[in-house]
């Protein structure tokens, strides 16, 4: 084991082989291991002395969750969440060895998919045809030219498409949540009106994709929906995480 720890990526059931020539984190990529206690296990390697979230890094964690989540159920860490030793994670295991079979069995068959609502910018002359306010100050701009005015004006514009993307986003929403077994908030983000994740079955993501993009067709003019998915179920476990490493290039 190197200085640098324990790198874990996430929890499996025991007995549950390793994708073929997966490798983790670091440069050259460390081999992975898995440590069992009794019915869950965990997919470890060496962590890299002086971790930080490179591209190259951040790429192969994502890579190896999507593979293992190809072939069993899968309880995935965020990038760095690092151990000091074996012992601590074994350690985590054995404590916490209900509450993680409990939720292997809930994400068993699952995927994420997020969904982003962002205004749609080629909404301005929708907003300008449709917001009683935008017209009004756009009319005084164009009668009184003048550095407040535009201020004034930029701020409704603004305003009106982050609120119309919001109205629309929940539409979406709203449309979307009987096609998932749960759905949870993501971070807020800036310049996003709605930022959500489905837990979907994995056989049924191509069909909510397809839905959702329907959707976002039919609310072209309201809101831009950026799909990302099928992924590792991130907003759907939470993860205990015992240490983070700074962000790099």
């Amino acid at each position: 084991m190197t200085a640098g720890g324990v790198y874990v990526y996430a929890i499996i059931p025991t007995g549950r082989p390793l994708p073929p020539k997966a490798v983790g984190v670091g440069a050259p990529p460390a081999p992975l291991r898995l440590l069992a206690e009794g019915p869950v296990a965990a997919v470890v390697s060496d962590a890299p002395p002086q971790l930080r979230a490179r591209r190259r890094d951040l790429m192969a964690h994502q890579e190896l969750l999507v593979r293992l989540a190809d072939t069993c159920s899968v309880l995935p860490m965020r990038f760095g969440v690092v151990a000091p030793d074996e012992e601590t994670v074994r350690g985590e295991l054995t404590g916490a060895r209900k509450n993680h079979l409990a939720a292997l069995r809930h994400l068993s068959d699952g995927v994420e998919i997020n969904l982003k609502a962002l205004p749609s910018q080629d909404a301005l002359a929708a907003v300008v045809a449709e917001e009683k306010q935008v017209r009004r100050l756009r009319d005084e701009v164009r009668r009184r030219p003048g550095y407040e005015a535009n201020v004034r004006l930029g701020e409704a514009v603004a305003a009106a498409l982050t609120r119309r993307a919001a109205e629309a986003g929940q539409k979406i929403l709203h449309a979307l949540t009987p096609l998932a077994r749960e759905v949870a908030p993501g971070p807020e983000v800036q310049g996003c009106a709605l930022n959500v994740s489905f837990l979907v079955d994995r056989h049924a993501g191509d069909h909510f994709r397809t839905e959702a993009q329907k959707l976002a067709d039919s609310h072209r003019g309201h809101v831009e929906l950026r799909i990302a998915g099928p992924l590792p179920c991130y907003s759907f476990v939470t993860p205990r995480r015992v240490r983070t490493p700074a962000a790099g290039a």
